[in-house]
């Protein structure tokens, strides 16, 4: 489709058409209703070669860069740095909004496909190449904090259970 046009044109169709497909994917991922992103679907389930998360410390080293990427907070302002609320049902909401997020990155990364098959194969490379670095380490952020998110809220339910024996033994 784009083989045959001058690089400034393909230049500025390539950045039509990724800006395009990102605010699409963006504006259905804000509209849609939570029960898409429920954590118990197969997508979002933790995978074996996951480890809990482990494979994401250990092998990516996700600690020592995932806190200098920009994240986005929405309106609801789900944001690592701003969690005060530890109630069960503020970390479920958190841990739907990382499914989210992680469906919105790894849906932005179909656009690169679309751009290696319009463009000639050096252009379409670079261009899925800068798609990719620019969703994939998101998506895996939003993975590994899910995991975080999930040890916590089980956490938190055996403290609640613990408190509600120790009120009843009392009572």
């Amino acid at each position: 489709m784009l083989k045959n046009e001058s690089f400034i044109s393909m230049l500025g169709w390539n950045l039509l058409i990724i800006g395009l497909w990102h605010i699409v994917i963006f504006l259905a991922c804000v509209k849609m209703p939570n029960a898409k992103f429920d954590p118990a679907k197969e997508r979002f389930a933790p995978r074996e070669w996951e480890h809990g998360g482990r494979w994401y410390r250990e092998k990516l080293k996700i600690q020592e860069w995932k806190d200098r990427v920009p994240q986005y907070i929405g309106k609801e302002g789900f944001s690592k740095a701003h969690f005060t609320d530890l109630s069960v049902e503020y970390i479920d909401a958190f841990i739907v909004e990382t499914c989210r997020g992680e469906w919105m990155h790894m849906k932005n990364c179909i656009c690169a496909v679309v751009v290696l098959i319009i463009n000639p194969l050096l252009v379409g490379v670079i261009f899925s190449l800068f798609i990719l670095l620019g969703n994939m380490p998101f998506a895996v952020i939003q993975r590994y904090n899910r995991f975080r998110l999930q040890v916590l809220r089980k956490k938190r339910l055996r403290d609640l259970r613990g408190s509600e024996v120790g009120q009843t033994v009392t009572a």
